[in-house]
This record gives structure tokens, sequence and C-alpha cells, in this order.
């Protein structure tokens, strides 16, 4: 497996076939399993040999994502969780203590900073959040106690980019491990770990299933710090990936390239779309050559990723206005989708942020997110003129 490109492993890494010579991955929708003996029973559980026990942590279809997902990743282990926040939580709950303390991006999905600030510090974790691209910032916030840092690149919803390697280097010159939530890009378009990053964290609800269908998330990492420390977590708390889903994320792993690649061309061509358009303000596209890091993404990723992010004037009546005169586009806060997504990010997924932290953050009231399907790119443009037309 080690020796086959990225398209072949994503069809073929963590498949096991049963007696029945099944040529498509089963499902294995059971709670528990059965033992040939007492003393077999005794030797799964204590670990003396490897197998199914029960699947809150061991699950055939389970494993067989997790498998795939790791070797897409270039990681040594994966743990399935049943959401991307449940992702993030475990790894946190795994390998932080009280008294420790993490460093975030600003820029990161609102309900981590809510996850972050309001959870986290309950349990007496400290968190400074810092600009994204500011590695002077990075370095300042880091204390004795720092375990993690963590960042989004490209963030939601600014697509702002940071030089992975660079706060890679950085977090190892302290002792810190560095976590990367690849949910953007996918190992399609970026593999945080092969640039120095240690754990890569996953929405598998997004991209990974890629028609919106199912909930869950994963955790990528080394045999020790994932596969010791955020799987004991898992087999005692439990946040748990279903065998179902994980059937439908193996299935739409098949075509993750592709997808991507998909994805990457539409919003490319929407994105220079809109930069020309007389009543958009600004927007935010890293394949687009004004977006502030556009050399740095193109150095460390292979597309640009389906998220474009634009600016109307008018705030957020005007915002709203242009949401609600779509037609075909969905409205709704989901990202990842052959279907065209739209949201307005300071009402909805960056909502529960103070009006200081939006605007730390970058979010403004006018900022409209486009998550870019594979329809027609024409259709998209013209869903969306309905409303700019009408500001």
């Amino acid at each position: 497996m080690d020796e086959l490109d990225f398209e072949t492993l994503a069809v073929r890494a963590g498949c096991y076939r049963t007696a029945e010579g099944e040529h498509s991955e089963a499902i294995f929708p059971t709670s528990s399993f059965v033992f040939e003996s007492a003393a077999h029973a005794a030797a799964r559980f204590s670990g003396d040999e490897p197998g199914n026990i029960y699947s809150r942590f061991t699950n055939p279809t389970v494993r067989g994502f997790e498998q795939r997902l790791a070797a897409l990743e270039g990681g040594e282990s994966c743990v399935a969780t049943s959401s991307g926040m449940s992702a993030i939580l475990s790894t946190c709950l795994a390998l932080l203590k009280t008294g420790d303390h993490v460093v975030s991006s600003q820029s990161v999905f609102g309900t981590t900073r809510v996850l972050f600030q309001n959870y986290l510090q309950r349990f007496g974790v400290g968190v400074d959040f810092v600009p994204l691209g500011d590695l002077d910032a990075w370095e300042a916030a880091i204390r004795p106690e720092t375990k993690l840092l963590f960042l989004e690149t490209p963030s939601n919803p600014l697509t702002e980019i940071v030089n992975i390697a660079a706060v890679s280097e950085l977090a190892h010159a302290h002792d810190c491990q560095l976590i990367v939530d690849n949910c953007f890009c996918t190992p399609a378009l970026q593999q945080p770990l092969k640039l120095g990053a240690d754990i890569v964290i996953h929405s598998a609800t997004k991209y990974l299933d890629g028609q919106g269908r199912c909930m869950g998330g994963a955790v990528v990492g080394n045999a020790e710090t994932v596969g010791k420390e955020v799987y004991g977590f898992l087999r005692t708390a439990g946040p748990t990936l279903s065998p179902f889903n994980a059937w439908v994320f193996l299935k739409g792993l098949e075509t993750l390239s592709l997808r991507m690649k998909a994805h990457s061309v539409n919003a490319q061509e929407l994105a220079g779309w809109l930069e020309t358009h007389p009543r958009v303000e600004r927007v935010y596209y890293p394949g687009l050559e004004s977006h502030p890091q556009h050399e740095l993404a193109a150095s460390q990723m292979t597309g640009y990723g389906g998220i474009v992010s634009f600016e109307v004037v008018g705030g957020q009546e005007a915002g709203w206005q242009v949401v609600d005169a779509t037609q075909m586009i969905s409205i709704t806060a989901n990202l990842g989708d052959t279907k065209t997504t739209i949201t307005h990010p300071a009402t909805t997924t960056h909502g529960r942020l103070t009006p200081e932290e939006r605007a730390e953050a970058g979010i403004s009231d006018g900022l409209i997110r486009i998550s870019v399907g594979l329809e027609s790119v024409a259709d998209i443009q013209a869903d969306l003129e309905r409303g700019l037309d009408s500001l």
C-alpha cells in the first residue's frame, strides 16, 4: 500500500473481504462480537490478542474508514468519531489536563472557538487566540505550560492561509504539538503531516462524505499520540462513529480526488466572476492573485478548494438580501456538498461570538460564504446575480 498513488489508496486502502467474498466493503451493524471461549474473550479485552470486542471502539467498517483516511493523510493511525467537533474535543481531553495551555488561531470555526473559551477554560485549560498568519504573535503567546497549537488553513470563512511548516517548527521548538484542521482541503489538496504537523482533524461530514449525508469526524497522527492516547479516550468516553456512517465515508473517499479537483475548478471560476462584479466589495479565495497568501497557498496546496467568501456593501441587510434571493443554491451552513450552499457567517456559523470577537476574526456583517458545488458554474452565477442585482 505504501507504494500506491493517492487515487488508488482512496479506492483500495482499508478494504477487507469477509468469507462471503463481497466486492464492496461490508457494513457491520452490530453492537458486540462473540468469542470462542472465556479465555478468548479475556485475551481480547486485555489486548493480548487483537480483534473486535465492542463497537464503541472496535468495528470492522469503522476500522476500514480509519485505515483508508490514515493512508491518504500519510499518518500511522486514525481515530474516527461521531462528528468533527467530537474529534477536536476527544483530542483535547486526551492530551490536556488542568493547568495546560492552548494557542489557537483567531480564524477558526465559531463553534471551535466556543469550545475552547467556554468549556476548556472551565476545566482549567488556558486558551489564547492569535492572528493566523502572525508568527511573532504565535511565539509570543506560547508559555511553558503550552501543549497544543491549533489552526485551520484555509480558515473558515475567510480562507486565510498560514505556513504550516513554519508554525510546526515553532511548535516543536517549544515542545508543543501542532494540530491542523484540514477540513477545507482534505488530503486530496493538502497533507499537513508531511509539512510537519503532528495531528490532523477532519469533519468527515463535509468533503470526505461529499454529499451531505452523514455526521462524522476523524483524528489522524502517529501511533503513540493518536493510536494510544486519543483512541484510549474514545474507548472510554465513547464519541463513536456509527458503522453505517463509516461505510458512507469509505465510499465518499473513493471519489475524493475527483470531487476536490472539480470543486476547485468551479470555485476558481466563480471567485473570478465575483471579483469583477460591481456590487461585490471583496472576494476571499486562495486561488485569486489578489489573495494575500496566494503564493503560499500555491506552495503547500495542490488545489485551492471549494470555499469562496465575499463581502457586499450594506451589512447584514444586504447580505441577507443576497442569500434570500437565491432559488437554486441551498441556504444551509453545511459545506463540502455536491450541491452549492450559501450562508451568512455572522448570524450562523459565527453567530455565537460577540461582535468584538467577530470583528477580531474579520467576520463582517456583509460577509457571505459559498461552498461551491458541482453544478454548472453559469447556473450558480445566475442564481447569485438575482440577489446582487437587487442591491
